[in-house]
């Protein structure tokens, strides 16, 4: 299978966008604070995969590629729009 260079980045910015949801956004505070209360991220691997990028980007890609292989065209679709959201964020603090 070959991914276009163009779907590859849209689905890129999709795990960043969903990684960061889970490890820092406040919009996710409260389920990560409870994942926190039963999993210590000091003492807990899975604590801890809620305080890292790079341990839960692996799982968020994981889902996103499972997800484009299942049905391509939703994926892409609300890809896209996580991938937006990512560059916005990130412009967004640049400019602040």
């Amino acid at each position: 299978m070959t991914v276009e260079p163009m779907i590859y980045i849209i689905l890129t910015l999709a795990t960043y966008r969903i990684t960061r949801f889970a490890v820092k956004d406040v919009i996710f505070s409260k389920i990560r604070d409870k994942i926190w209360k039963k999993w210590d991220p000091a003492t807990t691997k899975i604590g801890y995969l809620f305080t890292c990028y790079w341990c839960f980007s692996i799982w968020a890609a994981m889902l996103v590629v499972g997800a484009f292989i299942l049905a391509p065209t939703v994926t892409i679709v609300v890809s896209l729009v996580l991938s937006i959201s990512s560059i916005v964020g990130y412009v967004a603090e640049r400019v602040d």
